[in-house]
């Protein structure tokens, strides 16, 4: 990424900061960053470190000598005068993370450059010994609190765009950047239901790293069908009114995600797991609560059959996962019946609450559903 590319991204973020700020203007007015540096200043520190600096992170300081507000635990990036070893600057960075790349001889932490200035227990240190083709080196960031270790990107520029995603899941300002994700979200729903699998999941995932919730419920819409289950949204969905830039539907979520969360439950509670339902018995609103108590009361019903959908699918999928061997042509088949009972469904999920179902859908024939016009 070049200075001319880098100076607009850097100027919308700085007028995103603030709008989510609008009380906090930072010193020096509401640029986030500070005067370039100039061609010297960045050959006089390549001098003394002993090596040229990768180009995202060269081009950027020919932008901004620092940065303010990189992260919401970050909060400010060094300059020309401040950057230098990791080993030399914060020594016990890399004494804490020496071990932490087992298979590398030398690890990454000690031999790194450091370009964070102030943090939240944390830092951030460009790798010099794991480089691209483009002579970009990998960007780490670590903070003490995560109980986890460094978390890699690509390049200077790669750990800068995360940075900035994650603001926008923060402190979800009122914004183009925010418009223009929406946008993209609600034409990503309609490929999917067109029966397009790529270009939607391509969509939603970065999205939802932007804080864009409805991407996250259609995400995991997608990847449950697909088999990718690396966890469920639900509980940050339900949970957190403060930061929720969309709604989910209780209708919707009492009809397709309850049913699955049961089922996730009662397969975690026979390993002697935690769940996400366990979490919102114990720590949800009380409208969550509600929604949960009837659904287990409905559950002990006698003849109590889950629900697929509209009743023409509905029907049509009992029957197919009653007829036993021929359960799955039955079951694809069925789906030219289904529609959708909100404009935030693309998928039957509830489906894979029924253990029939679930056995049947592997993830070649989950994308085979996806890949039918559906609705």
């Amino acid at each position: 990424m070049d200075r001319h590319a880098w100076k607009p991204f850097l100027q919308r973020w700085s007028e995103e900061w603030r709008i989510a700020h609008p009380d906090e203007e930072p010193d020096g007015g509401p640029w986030l960053g500070c005067p370039p540096a100039t061609e010297d200043e960045i050959q006089a520190l390549e001098a003394r470190l002993g090596c040229v600096l990768p180009p995202s992170l060269r081009e950027f300081l020919l932008v901004t000598n620092g940065w303010r507000h990189a992260g919401n635990f970050v909060w400010s990036l060094r300059g020309t005068e401040e950057i230098g070893w990791l080993t030399d600057l914060e020594p016990w960075w890399a004494e804490a993370y020496a071990d932490w790349d087992e298979d590398d001889a030398e690890p990454a932490a000690t031999r790194s450059l450091l370009i964070s200035l102030e943090a939240d227990a944390g830092a951030v240190y460009l790798d010099p010994g794991d480089v691209d083709e483009h002579g970009e080196w990998a960007a780490y960031d670590v903070f003490s609190w995560t109980a986890s270790g460094p978390d890699r990107h690509g390049s200077f520029y790669e750990k800068m765009y995360d940075f900035y995603a994650g603001f926008h899941a923060l402190d979800r300002p009122r914004c183009e950047t925010q418009r223009e994700w929406d946008a993209k979200v609600e034409e990503a729903r309609l490929a999917s239901l067109r029966g397009e699998v790529g270009r939607p999941l391509a969509v939603f995932a970065p999205a939802a790293r932007f804080g864009r919730d409805r991407a996250s419920f259609l995400d995991y819409q997608m990847r449950i069908l697909l088999r990718e289950e690396d966890g469920d949204p639900f509980y940050r969905l339900l949970t957190r009114d403060d930061t929720r830039s969309w709604t989910l539907d209780e209708g919707l979520f009492a009809t397709q995600a309850l049913p699955l969360l049961f089922a996730a439950h009662e397969q975690a509670r026979r390993f002697g797991a935690g769940s996400t339902l366990q979490s919102l018995w114990d720590r949800g609103p009380e409208q969550v609560k509600h929604l949960l108590g009837r659904h287990q009361a409905r559950r002990k019903e006698p003849g109590f059959r889950l629900c697929f959908g509209n009743p023409e699918f509905d029907a049509a999928a009992h029957a197919a996962l009653d007829a036993g061997q021929d359960a799955w042509p039955r079951l694809r088949d069925a789906l030219v019946h289904w529609r959708p009972s909100h404009e935030d469904q693309i998928a039957p999920i509830a489906l894979l609450a029924d253990p029939r179902a679930a056995r049947l859908i592997t993830p070649e024939r989950g994308r085979e559903l996806l890949a039918t016009k559906r609705g």
